[in-house]
This record gives C-alpha cells, structure tokens and sequence, in this order.
C-alpha cells in the first residue's frame, strides 16, 4: 500500500493481528523498537557523568546538580499520566513512537543555546524536554514489547531489549571519559563537545522518525490483550482499582528507580571521596554499565530456563541490590568502589522485570497499566535530591548512599507479593504455549490462509464492553 494511502492509527477497542503474533512474527517489530532503547540508554549514561563535571564548571552544589535528574526524570511523572498514554490508547504505538521521537528532537536542539549562555537553569530545561521525548517512547516501548508476541516470552523480550539500553549507557560515560572530559580537554571545551553530540542525536532522532512512519509494524490494542487473557486465565480481570499486583509493582518501579538514579548519579563523586581522579571514575563508571548491560544479557538467557522464574531472579537481584549498597555504605576505599560496582551488576534485570511481572493479567487495562509504570521512573526524581542533600550537607557521599539503601528496602515489598500472593496467576502466564506458534495462537483463530476469524474476538468485544 503506498505510504500516503496506509492507516497509522488503530482503534483501541478493536480485535487486530497482533492477537496472535507469533514468536517469529514478533522478531522484526521488537528488533526495530529495540532501536529506541539505545537512544535513551546514551542519554541517560550520558547524565549520569555531566552530573559531576556541572559541579565543577558552573560552581554548583552535588544537590544542586541533582536538578539535571530532577528535571530530567520529572517529565516522567507528567507525561506517561497525561499525554503520553493519551496518545497511545487514542492513536497506537506508531503515533506514539513518531511523536516521542520529535519531542527528543527538540530536546536535544535545546542543549545548543544552554551550552552557549553556559545555563544551568538552560540545560535543566532541555533535560526536562528531552525526559518529555523520552517517557513518550518508553510509554510505547516497554508496552510494546511486553505485550508483542507471545505471553511467555514477556520478561526475556524487554530484559534484552534493556541489555540493548545497557550498551548506551556504557556507550556514553566511555565517550565521556575518552573525549568530552579527558586531561587534556578543560570543562568548558568538553560542555562544547556535548553541543555537538547531541546536535547528532538531532539529526539521527529526526531520521528515526521517517523509519517509523514507513515500517511495518503490528498494533497490539487493549482488545487483543483482553482477548488474550481470556484465552490464559478464563475469567474477567475486574476493574482497574481492584489489580493491586499493577500498584505494588508501581511502588516498588518507583523505589527502585529512585534508588538506580542515586547510585548512578553520585558513583562518580563516591569513586572521587574513595581516592580516585575524575577520569578513572568515569572509567569505573563505564564498567560498571558494562556489566550492568552484561548481566541484563545474562538474566535474559536464564529466564528462558524454566526453572528460572522471573519472580525469583527479582526477589534475589533486588535483594543482593540491598545488602551490597548497605556494605558499600559501611566500607571505605577500593573495597566500598567494587562493591557499588556489584549493585550495578545486580540492579540489571530489576526494571525490566518489575514491569513485566506487574502487567501480567491486566487484559483491557494494559496500556493503562504500562503508562502507570512509566510515570513510576519518576522516582528518579525524588530519590537524587534527598542522596544530593545529605552529601551536601555532611560532605560524604559514602554516608549520602544510605537513600538508595532505604530505597532498595522500601521496593521488596512487591517480590513478596508476586512470590507468595501471586505465584499461581504469573507462573500460568509463563508456562502458556498461547501464539509460540501458528498452530497455537488465540483459540486456534488463524486459518490456512494466515486470516482471522473473527466471530469469537467479536464476541469478547462485547462482552467486555458490558462490563465496563
């Protein structure tokens, strides 16, 4: 069909193909939004080390510095709540992703004219625009792939595409290290090297957009998804108030998100305190992301072990977060540095896993879910400036790390309900063969001819509709 004549929108109470994309069918769709998580792991690798050098150049306090974050993450609480997932329930995912990706656009045009008036107030503005691009593509993304394909395969598709956000983030403090920041470049020429990087991102942004509009991609509506969960469960999921597994797994997305930025933001001023120079931080920075980006490819191939559950690789991760940041805290020098090294390693598949586990079964109210768990990364905003604060004040960022501790303790609660509360519901998710194959999609709804019949989809429309 010729690109001006093809239909981007999908109505979100209709029965589409997505109901039964097969594992095969899924690959090439997830392969591209997997795209996007690069982009936003650059960018968020690329904060975590101009956090520090802010400090330095623009004269400003460590929770002063925390604002990059709070602007940065704030738009996360706005977005996904309002517009954002207004968008993706009126629209679809195609809308969604070209509308993120212009928004990204001109956040990162922003940083041109902060960079040249040397702005603080600038740059915190353009952060807050390019988090505006950003939690409009990850309102889209995490639900697409979460939901694109087969049930089964939910956590594995979004803890590799976040292994994939992972590379971005290493990507990004090396750059940092290696060019923007090096002996041999002062502050000042390395906050003009960043102009010029994310005047790049500009323009690859901007092409991506063209790339969405002309490929190929399924919608997966809230229909499909309710469809789907008649097909799993055999019962009606209730009304959006009544699905406590989504708002624990918000809580704890929020406190462990909170606690992910602390530690990220602060790693370098905390490696600095233990007796290390700004670059050699960065570096143990980047390898910290590195095996951050390593583990989430290494959580990805365990889950597809099925005595590998993904609730218990949350439960243990989440907990071995808590007790090497609590001993990061207690300890001084090198040891406390390769311990804070360890909570990277093990924060790696807790995002990606949160979020899937806390939409399982949610039917029709999936996207509506998937914005809520979204707007949760606002923690990022919440946490840093406490962390910031405490630094501040008492002139120790090994004491400061005590936020991320109470952090990591605060977000268990919601792998102790999916472990205990909720097994039996999550783990008929994980062990359904529902659309692996042709043969095994939705109630055996697609016939020789690769159509669907859709008498029985038309039905559960119905149904649903009634009660809501």
């Amino acid at each position: 069909m010729p690109f001006y004549r093809r239909k981007i929108v999908v109505d979100d109470k209709a029965v589409t193909e997505g109901v039964h994309l097969t594992l095969k069918q899924s690959i090439l769709p997830c392969c591209l939004v997997t795209i996007l998580f690069f982009l936003w792991g650059f960018a968020y690798g690329l904060l975590d080390v101009l956090n520090s050098h802010f400090q330095t150049e623009l004269n400003i306090s460590a929770s002063m510095a925390s604002g990059l974050s709070a602007a940065y993450f704030g738009a996360y609480f706005l977005c996904p709540l309002t517009i954002s997932g207004w968008i993706l329930r009126r629209f679809g995912f195609r809308i969604t992703f070209m509308t993120g990706l212009a928004v990204l656009t001109v956040g990162c045009l922003c940083f041109w004219p902060s960079g040249v008036g040397k702005s603080f107030g600038g740059f915190c503005g353009s952060m807050f625009v390019v988090g505006a691009g950003l939690s409009t593509l990850e309102t889209g993304a995490d639900n697409f792939l979460s939901i694109c394909g087969p049930p089964r395969y939910s956590e594995i598709r979004l803890n590799l595409a976040q292994a994939v956000q992972g590379v971005g983030s290493f990507v990004a403090p090396l750059l940092a290290s290696r060019v923007f920041f090096a002996k041999t470049v002062d502050n000042a020429q390395g906050l003009k090297n960043v102009q010029w990087t994310y005047l790049g991102v500009a323009c690859f942004v901007a092409l991506l957009i063209i790339l969405f509009f002309l490929a190929p991609m399924p919608e997966v509506t809230d229909m499909d998804m309710q469809t789907q969960e008649n097909e799993i469960a055999e019962e009606d999921v209730g009304p959006l108030h009544t699905q406590w597994n989504l708002f624990l797994g918000v809580w704890s997305q929020f406190c462990y998100i909170g606690a992910q930025v602390s530690v990220a933001n602060y790693f370098i001023n905390f490696c600095q305190e233990a007796g290390y120079s700004a670059s050699a931080s960065s570096n143990l920075l980047a390898v910290g992301q590195g095996l951050y980006a390593f583990m989430r490819f290494v959580s990805g191939f365990l889950m597809t072990l099925r005595q590998f559950k993904p609730r218990y690789i949350l439960a243990v991760y989440l907990f071995l977060c808590f007790v090497f940041s609590l001993a990061a805290v207690l300890t001084t020098g090198k040891t406390s540095v390769a311990l804070l090294i360890l909570v990277l390693c093990f924060e790696s598949a807790c995002f990606a896993t949160i979020f899937t586990l806390a939409l399982r079964g949610l039917g029709r109210h999936t996207k509506r879910g998937g914005s809520f768990l979204v707007a949760a990364i606002s923690g990022g905003a919440v946490f840093p400036p406490m962390t910031g604060a405490i630094a501040t004040n008492y002139g120790n960022f090994h004491h400061a790390m005590a936020i991320p501790v109470a952090a990591y303790v605060a977000s268990y609660v919601f792998p102790v309900y999916v472990n205990i509360y909720k097994k039996r519901e999550l783990d008929a998710h994980r062990e359904t063969d529902l659309n692996v194959t042709a043969e095994k999609t939705v109630d055996g709804m697609v016939g020789k001819s690769g159509s669907m019949e859709m008498g029985r989809a038309e039905e559960v429309e119905v149904a649903t509709d009634q009660k809501n």
